[in-house]
């Protein structure tokens, strides 16, 4: 499929530094509408509103919503002619099984497949362990992001990836020193890792965290080569080629369960 027009979106705000070094990239090559939050709304997974605001941005539209609310928006009425949905650049890698459906970016990209559209995720690591947030980004940090995503939109689409894959979930490393020479690229599939950690303070209030930032600054990271956490911090771009989830599993040993339901006394209740 040949790509012509792009809705690009993201989760950390239409005025996001990591969306507009995407834009950027992008519009020299397509005509790129964002139609993207109009303030942070990360971490809302597949959440949608009743009903959104929106209002004309230079670059597209801002909606008073969440990532979700922007891809069925942008798909349904606002952009419907759009051959590709972009969502990031995120500022911080959405890395691990255990993110995706959390993750707002990944989530439009998961929209975008149920209406059938193409689409990419794109995040960027920021090395930093808990504090990486507090880092000010500059454009030029994108570039790994920018350049591979850009490639993906092209290449991707042309060589019928997405016939096989519904989207696919990019983190690229930061581009420290301008990004001038091209971070390898490789092909991942989501860290099944998981580590979350909940903390009682004994009086009504608990408190998460999440380790494996502190892992990945130190380099102690538990994955093997060839999951997407491991490829950002080896300095690659990880590319994970993913479908949309609750697939039906046809041989889960249920059938007798079923067949059975009913027939006692104790469910007859």
């Amino acid at each position: 499929m040949s790509v012509e027009r792009v809705l690009l979106t993201n989760d950390d705000g239409i005025d996001a530094v990591g969306l507009r070094a995407l834009y950027d990239a992008l519009a020299a090559d397509y005509d790129v509408v964002a139609v993207a939050p109009t303030g942070d709304r990360s971490s809302a997974g597949r959440a949608l509103s009743d009903g959104v605001d929106i209002a004309d941005h230079e670059l597209g539209y801002a909606v008073d919503g969440t990532p979700v609310d922007c891809v069925v928006a942008g798909l349904d009425t606002l952009v419907p002619d759009a051959d590709v949905v972009v969502a990031g650049c995120n500022e911080g890698a959405n890395l691990g099984a255990y993110t995706l459906g959390r993750s707002g970016t990944v989530s439009a990209a998961v929209e975008a497949a149920f209406f059938d559209v193409p689409a990419v995720a794109t995040s960027m690591y920021v090395p930093g362990g808990d504090d990486w947030w507090k880092r000010d980004l500059e454009p030029a940090e994108f570039s790994h992001a920018t350049r591979a995503t850009r490639y993906l939109v092209a290449e991707a689409t042309a060589t019928g990836a997405f016939d096989r894959a519904d989207y696919l979930n990019v983190n690229a490393p930061i581009a420290d020193g301008g990004g001038e020479t091209p971070a390898p690229m490789r092909v991942t599939a989501p860290s099944p890792w998981y580590g979350m950690e909940a903390a009682h303070d004994g009086n009504g209030r608990v408190t998460f965290s999440d380790p494996i930032w502190g892992r990945m600054n130190e380099g102690d990271v538990p994955d093997s080569v060839g999951t997407d956490r491991r490829a950002v911090v080896d300095g690659e771009v990880s590319v994970s080629p993913l479908s949309v989830p609750h697939a039906a599993e046809p041989d889960a040993g249920l059938d007798e369960l079923v067949a059975a339901y009913g027939q006692t006394t104790e469910n007859a209740r």
